[in-house]
Order: structure tokens, then sequence, then C-alpha cells
């Protein structure tokens, strides 16, 4: 195995086959790598390299791959963290995440990036990318305002010209053009990396036991930090050699899809919490920016024009993005029915607006269809699961008893 991965402590994770467990581990490491050594290691490999990170859901990242730089996700502090300066920037009543980015950036462990790209998630991240321009007026800082309206001739308009002017200053960081060739190039290859992530969540979908969530979860995010190339690669390894783990088999499980966590991430003691309460996790929207476009875009024409497009007609749906009156919640009753799942869990942020707004709609899509769910909140530094293990155990014995009803 080839994939990129410099100078990280890393472990193979025991109980699994040599292979996968070196796999993992190296996930892991890259999981728990809060300094964000292995960008610092990237860029040192060639004098003159540049990172740039961004928030959750969806920025450009072909944008930043093609100007020759490497996109970093940053996913807040987790609970390996602890807040000492963070808690000032904000109010108790909003999610954790933007107080831990703020901690890793205060406590240095940032300074691998060049730059820093702010989605257009909600006023929370409006409001931490505003707090980092002053905090930081020597890096560049932007927002990301995506189009509300999908109308070619508005939304579509817009968004173009918003790539372009993310375009022109990426190749002033970067000291030299973003061609139109290399735009190409680089959209190819996050092509056939969404294809790879699709395949990876059709096998989970099909044998959720090979693929344990813990594990997906972990291989998945490694993403956020790995070069799209050996990213596409770790995740093709991870489908030829999970199947292999001869101990994995079917067991007496409910399927479910957990819904909420598409911004601040869980704990990743909460996703083995659900699979040791009985949950087979058959879909979810974990890390939505590496899976944002539910299709290839186009390589022909201009490719400005295609990303646009693409952004437009083939957007997963998502608390943070706009639907049309009377489509909130299907895509979620589309999920269960694809999957064959037999219940739906929250499981949202606290104070994420986006999601806990967004709900009370789902919840009538799914009552429509008589879609068994129920639904609980975390932080991203919780460290105690007995509730939520009962929870989800109450939950996943009461749809196998309904389903064999």
């Amino acid at each position: 195995m080839s994939f990129f991965l410099p100078s990280l402590q890393q472990t193979s994770k025991p109980g699994l086959r040599p292979e996968l467990g070196a796999l993992i581990g190296r996930a892991d490491a890259l999981y728990g790598d809060l300094d964000l050594k292995a960008v610092r290691a990237w860029k040192e490999e060639a004098p003159g390299r540049k990172a740039i990170g961004h928030m959750p859901i969806y920025v450009p990242r072909e944008l930043i791959h093609a100007a020759g730089m490497l996109p970093v996700g940053v996913m807040g502090g987790g609970d390996r963290l602890e807040i000492v300066r963070g808690d000032a920037y904000f109010q108790s009543y909003i999610c954790h995440i933007p107080r831990s980015t703020i901690e890793l950036a205060l406590s240095q462990r940032l300074d691998a990036l060049d730059g820093m790209l702010f989605p257009s998630i909600c006023d929370v991240i409006r409001n931490l990318s505003g707090m980092w321009m002053m905090l930081f007026p020597d890096r560049y800082v932007r927002y990301m305002d995506v189009p509300q309206n999908y109308d070619p001739a508005a939304g579509g308009r817009f968004w173009r010209q918003e790539l372009s002017a993310l375009r022109d200053d990426l190749a002033r960081l970067a000291g030299s053009p973003v061609s139109d060739d290399a735009l190409r190039h680089s959209i190819a290859l996050y092509n056939e990396h969404r294809r790879a992530i699709r395949e990876l969540y059709e096998a989970r979908s099909r044998e959720p036991w090979l693929f344990p969530a813990s594990e997906l979860y972990l291989v998945l995010r490694a993403g956020n930090i790995l070069p799209v190339e050996s990213h596409t690669e770790m995740l093709r390894e991870y489908m030829r050699l999970a199947p292999l783990e001869q101990e994995r088999r079917e067991q007496d499980q409910s399927r479910v899809v957990i819904v909420g966590m598409f911004c601040e991430q869980p704990p990743l003691g909460l996703l083995i919490t659900l699979e040791r309460a009985g949950c087979w996790v058959v879909d979810d929207d974990w890390m939505l920016g590496l899976r944002w476009l539910k299709g290839d875009v186009p390589l022909d024409g201009d490719p400005l024009e295609k990303l646009a497009n693409a952004f437009l007609t083939q957007s997963v749906s998502n608390a943070s993005r706009y639907e049309p009156l009377g489509h909130r919640g299907k895509w979620l009753v589309e999920s269960v029915r694809r999957t064959r799942a037999e219940g739906v869990i929250f499981c949202a942020a606290s104070f994420c607006d986006p999601a806990l707004l967004d709900q009370p709609m789902l919840v009538a899509a799914l009552d429509a269809a008589a879609i068994p769910h129920t639904q609980f909140k975390y932080s991203e530094d919780t460290g105690q699961f007995a509730v939520i293990r009962e929870q989800a155990g109450t939950f996943s014995d009461s749809i196998r008893l309904w389903s064999e009803a």
C-alpha cells in the first residue's frame, strides 16, 4: 500500500488481519492528528507547497487541488481537546465545533494552513469567518456564500462568479494561474474519488456487518487530510480488505439511517455505541463535503460552468441546502427505501440550528411513510454514552419486533 501518510505515530488495530489493521491504524492516526503533522510533512516534501483549510460541508476542493494546494478539512477538536480560550469567543447556547476550532487555531495547531474557507452552513460559521479575519489578518480567509436560488440564470450565474473569484484568489496565493486543463484534471480525480465513496456506501448498505460504522468513518475522514489520489487508493483498498475478515458475519441487528451529523462530527465512541446497541448503520450524512455531488462533473467545456451546474443539479440534500416547498424529507424516505433500512435515528449536535429546525419536517415525512424513528443529541466532546446506548438499543429492539409482527 503506497497511499500517503508521512511520519505519524500509528499502530495496527488489534483483532484485524495485518493489512486491514495497518490501514485502519493509519486512518486512526490521521483522525487523532490535531496538530496537522501530516500536512506539515506534506508541505516539507516540496518547499513552496500550500494547504487550504475548510470547515465541514461543501467547498470546491477541485479548485484547491488544481492550484497545486492540499485541501484540509477542519472538523474541530472532538473529544481530544480541552477548551481553554475558545469558550470566550462564543455564547454557551451554540454548538461546540466553533469553540474547539478557535481553540485549535489559537494554540497554533492550525499554523500549517495558508488559508481558510468557511462554507455557508449557518450564522455561527459566518461569524467564525469574521473572527478568523480579525485574529489572523495575515492569512487568506474567504466565506463561501453558496446560492439559494437554483435557477441557472440566477444561482448558477452567481455561483460561477464565486468560483471564478476563488480561482483568482488561489492563483495569487499560489503565484501562478489555475488553468482550465489543470481544473479538468482535478475534476476527473474527484469524480473518481466520489465514485469510490459511492461504491463503498453501496457495499456497506448491502452488508453493513462487513464495514463497521467506526471503521468506515475513520477511513472516510482520512480524506480530510490525504491528497485525493491517495485517499481514493485507501478507499478501494479498504473495500478489498474488509470483506476478508472471516469473523464478520450477519447478526440480528436493525438497519438504520443516521441523520444530523453533517457538520459537527460525532465522537468515535458514539458510532461504536450505536453498533453495540444493535444498530447496523446503512446510510448517514457524515463528511458530506467529500461526497456532496451525487454524480460526475462533465469534463467538456468550461470547467467552472460545469462545477456550478453540478452544484445546482447534483447536490446532496441536507439541512443547509435549499429544498423546494414540499420536497423536504423526500430524500430521507428515499434513502430508507433504497437501503432497506428499518428506521431512522436523528442524531443532531446540540444547538445545531439547521439540523434541529429541519428535523420536524423530516419527522413529518417519515410519519407519512410509516417509518419508525427516534432522536437524541450529542456534542463533539461527549464522553458518556450509556443513555444513548440504552435509547438506541430500545429502538433497535422495538423496530425488530414491529417488523416481525
